[in-house]
């Protein structure tokens, strides 16, 4: 389903596009919502309204940020830069509006999580992303993960330009990415307006990482210049990765190499296959809305209150707590719209399985989804480079022997099989395929952080 969060945590922006993270619904198969058949739950009556609209672009800065609620009062509302500091606004007496008119700080990403609750208790969650305005003639890089973060070992260093660049080879020349110890790095170009980091397998846990933009009057594009000159640094935490066996319908988590816990899980349906392949975590939600009309499943299902959701691609795939669905759907069946569904409670607990993954997870954990159908997740669906095997890796770099400087479409890749159950999680797959979990309808993960960050993307139930 497509999902709204009203608490969240991830990289920064990842500019995600719409709203409603269309949670769960399949790549391939178009799907994008809901996971089961059971009865829809109660919906809250509440309805959300923001401004600037989620996916806005070139916000002016002194655009005064809005929220209010029909049928309803808020009971939170966060309005976060890209390093995650909240900016204070002010609430209405009356509890149903809320407003920031201070400066936004131009060429940066900026998140808007909101939570109301209608007459009867009812909770409605939103979740939406713009960015301000880049001024004329510069370009920035947003980039993900955020300065002085923890990490899982399946974190890519992923750069979002505010303008398409033309001269990729003069752009990459001025960004290193080291790490300590040290680990070939290569770059790798999504199109004109994305460059990717990564090893050839997974960080190795511990490893400390160093982002260096030297962009500052660096001209990406005829008459366009950079204007930073910056430097991050994160570190890669403890090895999680967990393994989907859609089959099976388990997930196995597995830390350091050790096995902590084998969860019961649904995925999604014959008709809404879920990704398989290496999906990384690259947002959390403690509560968020999922509404299959932004993934063009008209009114299949809203639901506004999904708990313990985690983000995988930027189309809207996620791993989340389900409360609607029968208890006995776990473990025995698939029956999502591509997402992969634990048990949960409505409202969320820590004692259920989604309330125990979703704590002792972190964004740039890895989930490796194994199936006899379904699609292998793109590596720019979201941040799951991994999918794309090293050598056409290296291939994506504009510094690759006869690459041209200029920008060109993304790079043709191909599915490559995942390594073996017992390999080092610190290893990283040879290749992968991702779960074909839905897409939400937002759009593709960006990178978090100001022009000095790249943000994050929608997703599926």
């Amino acid at each position: 389903m497509r999902s709204l969060a009203g608490r969240a945590t991830g990289l920064g922006p990842v500019l995600l596009t719409a709203c409603l993270l269309a949670g769960c619904s399949s790549a391939g198969s178009g799907s994008g919502g809901s996971a089961d058949t059971a009865a829809s739950p109660p919906v809250s009556q509440a309805v959300i309204t923001a401004s600037p609209k989620d996916a806005s672009q070139e916000v002016p800065a002194d655009t005064p940020v809005k929220v209010s609620v029909a049928q309803g009062r808020l009971v939170s509302v966060r309005l976060a830069d890209s390093t995650g500091s909240a900016l204070a606004g002010k609430l209405a007496a009356d509890g149903t509006s809320w407003t920031y008119d201070g400066r936004l700080a131009l060429a940066t990403p900026y998140t808007l999580d909101t939570v109301a609750q209608d007459p009867s208790g009812l909770r409605a969650a939103q979740h939406s992303v713009f960015t301000t305005v880049t001024p004329a003639h510069t370009f920035a890089a947003l980039f993900t993960p955020e300065d002085g973060s923890t990490v899982g070992v399946g974190m890519p260093v992923s750069l979002r330009f505010t303008r398409p660049i033309a001269d990729r080879a003069a752009v990459e020349k001025a960004v290193t990415v080291t790490s300590d110890p040290p680990v070939p790095v290569a770059a790798h170009w999504f199109g004109n307006q994305r460059l990717d980091f990564r090893p050839e397998k997974y960080w190795p846990a511990g490893t400390k990482v160093s982002l260096a933009l030297r962009l500052r009057d660096v001209q990406g594009s005829p008459g366009e210049y950079g204007t930073q000159a910056k430097e991050v640094h994160f570190t890669v935490g403890r090895a999680q990765v967990s393994t989907v066996d859609l089959e099976a319908h388990t997930m196995t988590v597995r830390q350091d190499g050790k096995v902590l816990r084998t969860l019961r899980i649904s995925g999604g349906s014959p008709d809404h296959t879920t990704y398989l392949g290496a999906l990384v975590i690259s947002e959390k939600y403690e509560v968020t809305r999922m509404n299959s009309q932004t993934v063009g499943m008209g009114d299949e299902y809203d639901i506004k209150d999904v708990p313990h959701a985690m983000r995988l691609t930027a189309s809207g795939t996620f791993v989340h707590g389900n409360y609607w669905a029968d208890k006995s759907v776990f473990g025995s069946a698939n029956t999502s719209h591509g997402c992969i569904g634990l048990a949960d409670v409505k409202g969320g607990s820590t004692d259920t399985p989604a309330g125990w993954f979703y704590a002792g997870s972190i964004v740039g954990d890895v989930i490796e989804v194994r199936g006899e159908d379904g699609d292998t997740v793109p590596p720019d669906n979201g941040l799951n480079d991994w999918n794309l095997p090293w050598a056409q890796w290296l291939k994506g770099s504009a510094l690759a022997p006869g690459a041209s400087a200029a920008a060109s479409p993304p790079a043709a890749w191909s599915p490559s099989p995942l390594p073996s159950p017992t390999a080092d999680p610190s290893s990283g797959p040879a290749s992968h395929a991702a779960d074909r979990a839905s897409a939400q309808a937002s759009t593709p993960t960006p990178p978090t952080g100001s022009p000095d960050a790249p943000a994050t993307a929608p997703s599926v139930h």
